[in-house]
């Protein structure tokens, strides 16, 4: 986990570095102490129009969100990995906050398999969900595995009562999926029926690319949520988990 955090922190610092000498820049380019670039002149633009600047973007996370959306999400996040720092690993994690999820689910798995002597290729997750827990009231940490909050479903809800996945109520297009329990197994098998596995996507787009890791610059895992329903129900319906939305 010290590894993902620090990972974690090397971003976020390179995109707060240079956030802060472009606004440097353009503010002195704005007096004539110094020569307005055609870079600066496109971020005093998207200032104005209240968008990310594509220089900020490029280095920042993956977000649709407008400029003043964006830099409160943004400061949200350095406070999550700022409490981190202070008070060491949080008993649950902000799932949103992270530049790279992908690489904090595969700590995960690697702590489990040095703890018990596994090799990691023969893990994957079980997913238990929490819905009579807020994750401010959770004080302690999992034994194995790791407690998960912050994803949005799109397309269908979960219901507290049934505890089940169930199907959006009116004019509600997005709502919060519960306290997610990411256990590891060992050559767990994926339930046959009961569950959907709904895709996990970073930004409501669902597009993505492969990076140089390997790993998609949007889609995350597949979550299992269980279901009265067959898969094709809600698969029809376009049903997917997201860790940040528009607003």
């Amino acid at each position: 986990m010290n590894t993902v955090l620090t990972q974690e922190l090397i971003r976020y610092n390179t995109l707060l570095v240079m956030m802060g000498e472009m606004l440097k820049n353009v503010q002195k380019a704005l007096v004539g102490e110094v020569v307005m670039s055609e870079e600066l002149e496109k971020m005093s633009v998207a200032l104005f129009d209240n968008q990310v600047p594509s220089a900020w973007a490029e280095f920042g996370f993956l977000s649709l969100k407008p400029l003043a959306s964006w830099i409160i999400d943004l400061n949200d996040r350095v406070d999550f990995l700022n409490k981190w720092i202070k008070g060491g690993p949080p008993a649950t994690y902000w799932i949103s906050g992270f530049f790279f999820p992908q690489a904090f689910f595969t700590g995960t798995l690697q702590n489990y398999a040095r703890k018990h002597y596994i090799a990691i290729d023969e893990l994957d997750f079980e997913f238990k969900m929490y819905d009579e827990i807020l994750a401010t009231e959770v004080t302690e940490k999992p034994e194995d595995g790791c407690f998960c909050f912050g994803m949005y479903l799109e397309g269908a809800r979960w219901n507290s009562t049934t505890h089940y996945l169930d199907e959006s109520k009116p004019k509600q297009l997005y709502t919060e999926v519960p306290l997610v329990w990411f256990l590891p197994k060992k050559n767990r098998k994926k339930p046959e029926t009961g569950i959907y596995g709904c895709p996990v996507y970073k930004v409501l787009s669902r597009a993505g690319a492969l990076s140089t890791t390997g790993h998609s610059t949007n889609y995350v895992l597949e979550l299992e949520l269980p279901s009265r329903e067959v898969e094709e129900i809600w698969i029809r319906a376009g049903v997917a988990a997201f860790l940040s939305l528009r607003y």
